[in-house]
């Protein structure tokens, strides 16, 4: 865990995040805490890393995700060198398990 990231406003953060219920909660929530581009740009790393994770090439990303290839290798990056946040994550989503290489 990046230490630096580790601060009381980041444990309220997540606190607040890991309390919502559904997935209009999370919309409510998430539209009041950021502005439309915030929003978009970490979806767009998670379809990224969705993307990666289903062996999709980066042009192929690109295209279909509008992302930079700056983007798309810093995401790339998080997945073969981070925490494993992402891998975590993937293995809890339902629509994730045994849908590899599959389109979304």
């Amino acid at each position: 865990m990046n230490k630096k990231i580790k601060t009381e406003a980041v444990d309220h953060l997540f606190d607040a995040v890991l309390c919502l219920e559904s997935k209009e909660e999370c919309y409510s929530f998430f539209e009041d805490l950021c502005t439309v581009n915030e929003l978009l740009s970490l979806s767009q790393r998670f379809e990224v890393a969705t993307m990666l994770k289903d062996h999709r090439t980066y042009l192929d990303i690109a295209e279909k995700t509008g992302a930079s290839t700056a983007t798309i290798s810093r995401v790339n990056r998080s997945l073969n060198y981070g925490n494993d946040g992402y891998d975590m994550v993937f293995s809890r989503l339902p629509e994730r398990k045994g849908t590899s290489g599959t389109d979304r």
